[in-house]
């Protein structure tokens, strides 16, 4: 009955930011799209956070090199092929976390937050010092991807509407992607992980090699956040692999609920409509934030989709 409930209540959901194009202006749309590219970002962090206990504080990392993927791969003044760009920023980023992940999953706990900060700020420091890639001033992506397969276009990603689109398909596929991965055995295997590696390596299971997978699909949906956020804006700066932005999408993570996935897309769409509404009403924005997500941690400590789980129960 419950998981019934919930797959309504995401049907409606989808079918409402389907339908909002027909009756939002460009901001609208441009703020939404931002919001839904956060969320596919926060989904890909609560895979290691929520399922298999892993805390990073890096994941920006994966984000910024997506991004950086697409720079490299778009010509000067003229529009990379999103078939041929999208795959190879997710692999560029998969490849990253894979290398990565060897090295950074020998330690546990804190150490384990620390070493992921030391490897995403490696690479945010090697940005700013590479000329090629614009240094701390960053770069600019001229020309959005384009969709033309054999001569047909199906959308253009210069009109809000048909990005929009392309996002809400993507943040659609993450979902349906990392769902099943975590209800398969795939999945359960990393929530014993989570609850008592020890034992689960007692019985047999190669929980690095678990983990390792699990890193390097964060990485890789990271690296696609990342490729539609400079598409969408087309800039890419440093800030995009700094400790700034891997803070902000731990703090959608806790916010929405650890260990549910629509929960990180709430706290996408919370964070970021709660930053734009206050940056609007004060300068001092930070400070209602500061203290609303305090509060929120203290009085929903599994978050805003614990509960929306508890309302569900208490309604059965």
């Amino acid at each position: 009955m419950q998981a019934a409930r919930e797959r309504t209540m995401l049907l409606a959901a989808f079918a409402l930011l389907a339908l909002f194009p027909l009756l939002a202006g460009t901001f609208y749309l441009q703020l939404f799209a931002k919001i839904m590219i956060m969320a596919i970002f926060a989904m890909s962090l609560d895979l290691l956070v929520g399922y298999t206990g892993l805390v990073s504080f890096g994941h920006a990392a994966f984000f910024g090199i997506g991004a950086y993927a697409l720079f490299v791969l778009s010509p000067q003044y003229a529009a990379a092929s999103l078939y041929l760009s999208l795959p190879m920023a997710i692999g560029a980023a998969a490849v990253a976390a894979a290398v990565i992940g060897l090295l950074v999953l020998r330690a546990s706990g804190v150490s384990f937050i620390m070493v992921t900060l030391a490897f995403a700020q490696m690479l945010f420091y090697y940005v700013i010092g590479s000329k090629t890639l614009g240094g701390s001033d960053g770069v600019y992506i001229y020309v959005k991807p384009s969709t033309t397969l054999f001569g047909w276009t199906p959308v253009s990603l210069d009109r809000p509407a048909g990005f929009y689109y392309l996002v809400l398909a993507a943040l659609a596929a993450t979902y349906l992607v990392l769902r099943f991965v975590t209800r398969s055995l795939f999945g359960h295997a990393l929530l014993g992980i989570r609850s008592n590696e020890s034992r689960m390596r007692a019985l047999g299971f190669a929980t690095t090699s678990y983990k390792l997978a699990a890193f390097v699909i964060a990485g890789a949906i990271a690296g696609l956040a990342g490729y539609l956020d400079a598409t969408q804006f087309g800039f890419v700066s440093p800030d995009l692999l700094g400790w700034r932005l891997s803070g902000e999408v731990l703090m959608m993570v806790i916010l929405g609920g650890m260990g549910t996935l629509y929960g990180s897309v709430l706290g996408a769409f919370v964070l970021v409509l709660l930053q734009d509404g206050l940056t609007d009403v004060t300068r001092h924005w930070l400070l209602p934030l500061g203290l609303f997500i305090i509060l929120a941690v203290l009085l929903l400590p599994r978050g805003l989709g614990g509960l929306l789980r508890r309302a569900e129960k208490a309604h059965d």
